[in-house]
């Protein structure tokens, strides 16, 4: 298994929350844009270097990688603007949204052990 592999299983976990909440705007691995897959392997290589790493710390890591690339806050993601209602200080984030960052460790956590 690879950091990839791991990225994968992270978007698809996301995916299925988010469709959970009502949120249906997150494609499938393969049909998402090279961006947002390379965000979830920098966030899972983050993890892996970053013993202890919290919810928290991975939401920041998150905002400075998201920051770096131009993006900022809006009420609707909007990836062509550059936009995320996300893009904030993690205490402000909705309960909904912190959940993400917890399953994003617990995968992250329950698979680093099969990494090749």
């Amino acid at each position: 298994m690879k950091v990839e592999d791991i990225a994968r299983v992270c978007h698809e976990v996301n995916r299925a929350y988010c469709n959970s909440i009502g949120d249906m705007s997150q494609l499938s691995w393969e049909d998402s844009p090279e961006w947002q897959r390379e965000s979830a392997i920098n966030g899972v290589v983050f993890h892996l270097d970053n013993r202890g790493v919290t919810p928290e710390m991975i939401h920041e890591s998150w905002l400075r990688e998201k920051e770096k690339e131009g993006w900022k806050y809006g009420r609707v993601k909007d990836p062509d603007a550059k936009e995320h209602p996300c893009f904030v200080p993690y205490r402000l984030l909705p309960v909904e949204q912190k959940t993400k960052d917890y399953l994003f460790s617990a995968v992250v956590e329950s698979m680093k052990k099969y990494l090749i």
